[in-house]
């Protein structure tokens, strides 16, 4: 099978979600037997994918190809075409939309990796008024252009499959949930250069409103005037979107870029993540806090729901007094079973997501 993998997140951001589940992707297609695997993406002249991607002759910088027109010049000028010409069988999109636009292909079966519809209806970050209003019409025309021609729609948890569902009911026996892979840490961890509290809890993913960061720090205040047990925050991806005043607390901490050997240092000193988004297609900071062996407490109501152990810390990311109750509950240091919770991430390793892999590439062949 001729399978074509849309390289776009993992050349412009293979450090964000998307990304790294595009390159993790990439490389078991890669290793799967009967897969011939060909990549797709533009690139800069002289860039080292040039050698071993499907790339338009044209210059293309590595940011930013999430731009309109840049779009468009590919999805539309080349990817027909270059499907064509690779006789792909089985085309992938891993970013939510990005499918190419007809003419499709004679004998191409597209596939569509959504990972949430939050883009129809929340507000993200954009510098902006008329840049949010540009890329909020294009979002949701692309992502219901790309699930209407997708053969096969895959999601990473059953709540964002329902959620395809209930918003595009014709979508319904196209969709099928690939949780997403977490990959076992391979460096050795290493703590960050920055001075760290003994004590902290830690948030990981602050950029976008739905993850509820300020309301979170917020609470955290309250709480922790009453009980200063309550430990310092770390907080990890995007500070500069935490409003001004809460940077400047005592007891925040905000942290620069990160390798994933520090990243990997900063979740097994921390004495539990946080995750307080009320928007979640997957939750991916929650299974690697985990794969550490560290205890996390998740916002109800979303995809975190259904990636966590029975018994986790649970609260809802709108009650202002039951978070703050948890959080006293929780202010003291606890000796977690660190193994069971590493067990219960493992069943996002690599193995289980090759075999599904595996399974879904069968199916369509079927």
């Amino acid at each position: 099978m001729r399978v074509g993998l849309d390289y776009r997140p993992g050349i412009s951001n293979p450090n964000n979600g998307i990304g790294r589940q595009n390159v993790a992707l990439a490389k078991v297609l890669g290793e799967l037997p009967g897969v011939d695997l060909h990549l797709f993406t533009p690139a800069p002249a002289g860039h080292p994918l040039r050698g071993r991607a499907h790339c338009p002759r044209w210059e293309s910088p590595v940011e930013g190809q999430q731009r309109l027109p840049r779009r468009l010049r590919f999805e539309l000028c080349y990817m027909p075409w270059a499907l064509r010409q690779s006789e792909i069988d089985v085309h992938i999109c891993t970013f939510n939309m990005g499918l190419p636009l007809p003419p499709r292909p004679v004998g191409v079966r597209y596939v569509l990796q959504l990972h949430d519809l939050f883009q129809l209806h929340l507000k993200n970050h954009h510098s902006t008024w008329l840049r949010e209003t540009v890329y909020r019409i294009s979002d949701n025309l692309s992502i219901c252009y790309a699930v209407y021609a997708a053969d096969r729609i895959w999601t990473p948890s059953q709540y964002s499959a329902d959620e395809v569902v209930r918003v595009f009911p014709s979508a319904a026996n196209k969709v099928r949930v690939l949780p997403n892979l977490v990959p076992a840490f391979t460096l050795e961890s290493v703590m960050p250069a920055l001075p760290l509290p003994s004590r902290f809890w830690l948030l990981v993913g602050t950029r976008e409103p739905r993850k509820n960061i300020s309301w979170f720090i917020e609470h955290w205040l309250k709480a922790r005037t009453a009980n200063p047990a309550i430990p310092d925050l770390v907080l990890v991806g995007g500070g500069e979107f935490v409003p001004s005043e809460q940077r400047a607390l005592p007891g925040v901490h905000l942290m620069p870029v990160l390798d994933d050997a520090e990243l990997h240092g900063l979740y097994k000193a921390a004495e539990r993540l946080w995750h307080p988004s009320y928007a979640e297609g997957f939750g991916l900071p929650v299974i690697e806090a985990m794969a550490a062996g560290t205890p996390v407490a998740v916002a109800s109501g979303t995809s975190l729901d259904e990636i966590v152990p029975p018994d986790t810390p649970r609260f809802s990311p709108y009650d202002e007094a039951a978070v703050v109750e948890l959080m006293h509950r929780l202010a003291h240091p606890e000796d977690p079973d660190r193994q069971a919770l590493r067990d219960w991430a493992h069943r996002y390793s690599e193995q289980p997501y090759r075999a599904r892999v595996a399974e879904l590439l069968q199916e369509l062949q079927a």
